[in-house]
């Protein structure tokens, strides 16, 4: 296990330890998800197996899974966006095959105690427990970009209205004509508008085709720092 960077500093208490909840980002990859989180209030640590140069916070590279079930519980909030490899279209029209880590990652997350999402795309479907699906235009961005998000450890997301797909979309891999959404997935063109869109301008190509836009895990991360201090307040 390698750790690196500490990542932006954050407001500490009287005590000097850290105001923030912790929330651990495991399958981190470049920090899309990441990144809402911290602007959602939390202090945010990404494990990956891969290095993660570009990652924005704190980052331990190590097996994401063992990670969890090692040092999940001194977490307050654990986010998982297993390898969607083995699920997407693109993979199983090439004919690739990858590992499916969803159950194991389920099975670690739920050893922990602690409140938690596992991330996927459509294909994932089938092995999701009552996902609740995010989209751009719910968040005012000019794509589409379904993901998928199944909570648990007590943590209930609420399905926001879905809005029509009224914008039509540009094909994949080629460049965004006006009035269109980007799809940005695959050997896209148009990095600099991809990174404007989804709010990730710290990332290259590998890295957007692949992460979830802020807007949803700021979402999320918002909700439930919410809960938590009405919780904390009752």
């Amino acid at each position: 296990m390698r750790v690196f960077g500490e990542g932006p500093s954050v407001p500490a208490t009287r005590s000097g330890r850290a105001s923030r909840p912790r929330l651990l980002d495991a399958f981190c990859c470049q920090g899309g998800a990441a990144m809402g989180y911290h602007l959602a209030g939390f202090d945010v640590t990404g494990v990956d197996l891969a290095p993660q140069p570009r990652y924005p916070f704190t980052f331990v590279q190590a097996d994401a899974v063992a990670f969890i079930r090692e040092h999940g519980a001194e977490f307050d909030f654990i986010h998982t966006s297993p390898p969607c490899q083995h699920d997407s279209d693109c993979q199983r029209i090439q004919g690739n095959t990858h590992p499916d880590l969803i159950a194991p990652t389920r099975a670690a997350l739920e050893s922990t105690g602690r409140p938690w999402v596992i991330e996927n795309v459509r294909g994932a479907l089938p092995k999701l427990r009552r996902p609740v699906l995010l989209c751009g235009p719910m968040f005012a961005l000019e794509t589409y970009r379904h993901r998928y998000f199944e909570a648990g450890g007590r943590l209930q997301l609420p399905q926001l209205p879905h809005p029509a797909h009224a914008t039509p979309q540009a094909k994949m891999g080629r460049p965004v004509p006006p009035g269109h959404f980007g799809q940005f997935i695959g050997n896209f063109s148009g990095v600099a508008l991809a990174r404007r869109v989804m709010g990730v301008d710290w990332m290259n190509r590998d890295g957007i085709r692949e992460c979830i836009p802020p807007a949803y895990t700021e979402w999320i991360g918002r909700g439930f720092l919410a809960a938590l201090a009405l919780r904390q307040a009752a």
